[in-house]
């Protein structure tokens, strides 16, 4: 495996990053929450732009992968900061962001902070909003009463032996960041895919992007039986398949 290059942001944030260098439209991978850009999607699409000869980046956000500082420091704004950053300096034209869960988000936040940099985007199992509409909503009094007063939560994974952390400034700072309250135009092309067994974001949520955001080409496809990864073959071809038809129409 390559040695990953390093961009320092403007607030010292070391982000590591693998850039390929190709044709444009660039592809941009946006990663999930506490995942890392080693992550079978986005070496999927490394390996496929590499061959095409296509421009591709991914990326770890800070507190994430191999990238400086602290997760539990981290939040929904200081990662759309890393993403906003590495797009403008590491890529050239404008790009098809591909987002993964918490990347959806994330790609959604890019949509109204530099839509001049996105000519497309695919959203994979997205989950914007999340930290106040499945995690704080969803919360007992204990463990709301837990976030306030100690400050964080711990929460098993099941993708992880460790626990996820969940911090007051998690929830406060999402809050800030919501894109579901407010009217959201995506003036290019975008695919949403969703798998039917994602026991982490429910099917309503994809739903719910379809019914909020306004643009000339927005589709939402269900794919029965995939789970949240989508990192099955036939899972991975639908991304690359949705990537190519955006390109189509650049």
């Amino acid at each position: 495996m390559s040695k990953s290059a390093i961009f320092e942001s403007k607030s010292g944030r070391k982000i590591a990053y693998h850039k390929t260098i190709g044709t444009e439209p660039g592809v941009v991978f946006l990663g999930g929450f506490k995942s890392d850009m080693q992550g079978t999607k986005a070496t999927y699409l490394e390996s496929w732009a590499h061959d095409k000869g296509r421009a591709f980046l991914r990326f770890d956000y800070s507190g994430h992968g191999q990238s400086s500082g602290r997760f539990e420091d981290g939040c929904i704004g200081a990662w759309a900061d890393d993403a906003q950053e590495v797009i403008e300096h590491l890529t050239e034209g404008p790009q098809i962001l591909v987002g993964s869960s918490m990347g959806g988000w994330i790609a959604l936040l890019m949509a109204k902070l530099i839509p001049q940099k996105i000519s497309g985007l695919v959203g994979i199992a997205a989950a914007p909003d999340f930290t106040e509409d499945s995690m704080w909503d969803g919360f007992s009094e204990v463990q709301k009463n837990a976030i306030m007063i100690d400050g964080q939560l711990a929460l098993e994974s099941e993708y992880s032996d460790e626990p996820y952390i969940i911090t007051k400034k998690l929830i406060e700072d999402g809050r800030n960041q919501l894109v579901l309250r407010a009217p959201l135009k995506l003036p290019f092309p975008v695919r949403f895919l969703h798998g039917t067994a994602d026991a982490d974001v429910n099917i309503s949520v994809a739903l719910q992007i379809l019914d909020h955001v306004s643009g000339d080409d927005v589709q939402l496809t269900l794919v029965k039986g995939a789970n949240h990864s989508f990192s099955e073959p036939e899972n991975l071809t639908m991304i690359r398949r949705a990537i190519h038809a955006i390109t189509m129409k650049a």
